[in-house]
């Protein structure tokens, strides 16, 4: 099965389909990635805080796969977005990792309370142009905290990371994401286990193309142009994830899909997120 790759507004390609590791533990995260490599996926997205970095970078060296073939994303976490936090952090990251640099690297949350994420962000382009990182982006922004760091730095962001499901579509955001030339990648895309699933509508649209219904969750991001990477430790499901391009949804399942939003926020609101 061939990944689509998307372009960045950096000029760089991206696997649109990976692998997620969020709350995966160190007992389950080496063979967890093992399996998803062996799978096919070839983009990984971790994060420092998830704390299991190491063992990312330990099914990396063990699969024998080329770097060159494999996109990683790690991120700096809350309590490091001043300069020379940052540095440590994306410098531990690597360490941790085993990498000489990550391909993506992203400020993990906005926190505007705090004041300190567009410092964060001149961090991450000052990483970028060393080398410790092929692009940069950030996660859980919303259109406030990127006009204010392409005002302050004039660069824009290649990705914008934000909670993405079908009741949760965001399609403002989304929207103004693209009206930027930024890619939009989705967390917690299959509803993070609070029973999306089993959404009448989506369960319908399962049975008409005789598929999961986490098959055609993904499979409706993918058609949207979302960058998507959904987490399992279960690996007939790291397989079954992945099994999703060799069908459509029509334009009626599409829209029975968007359908669905009802504006539910699973996770923190990044207005209010204080975690550090």
């Amino acid at each position: 099965m061939n990944v689509p790759h998307l372009t960045l507004n950096d000029g760089h390609e991206i696997p649109q389909f990976g692998f997620g590791v969020f709350k995966v533990s160190n007992d389950d995260i080496v063979a967890s990635v093992r399996t998803a490599l062996e799978a096919g996926y070839r983009h990984i997205d971790t994060a420092a805080v998830y704390g299991n970095e190491a063992g990312v970078g330990q099914a990396i060296r063990e699969s024998g796969i080329p770097r060159e073939d494999l996109f990683v994303t790690t991120k700096l976490w809350n309590d490091s977005q001043t300069p020379g936090k940052a540095r440590a952090a994306i410098e531990e990251s690597l360490t941790r990792l085993g990498l000489d640099h990550v391909d993506l690297y992203l400020i993990h949350w906005p926190q505007p309370m705090f004041g300190e994420y567009v410092g964060a962000w001149e961090s991450l382009i000052a990483f970028r142009d060393e080398g410790l990182t092929t692009s940069i982006g950030v996660s859980n922004f919303n259109a406030d905290h990127l006009d204010a760091v392409i005002a302050a730095t004039d660069v824009v962001p290649a990705v914008n990371q934000i909670e993405l499901h079908p009741t949760f579509a965001q399609p403002d955001l989304v929207a103004y994401d693209e009206s930027l030339g930024i890619r939009t990648e989705a967390w917690g895309p299959l509803g993070q286990g609070r029973g999306e699933l089993d959404e009448p509508g989506i369960v319908a649209v399962a049975a008409e193309v005789g598929r999961t219904p986490a098959q055609v969750t993904l499979r409706w991001h993918i058609q949207r142009g979302i960058i998507v990477f959904p987490k399992s430790v279960t690996p007939h499901r790291i397989e079954e994830n992945f099994a999703i391009f060799d069908f459509e949804l029509t334009d009626a399942q599409m829209a029975a899909m968007d359908a669905l939003d009802a504006g539910r926020r699973g996770g923190a609101d990044p207005l209010a997120f204080t975690a550090r």
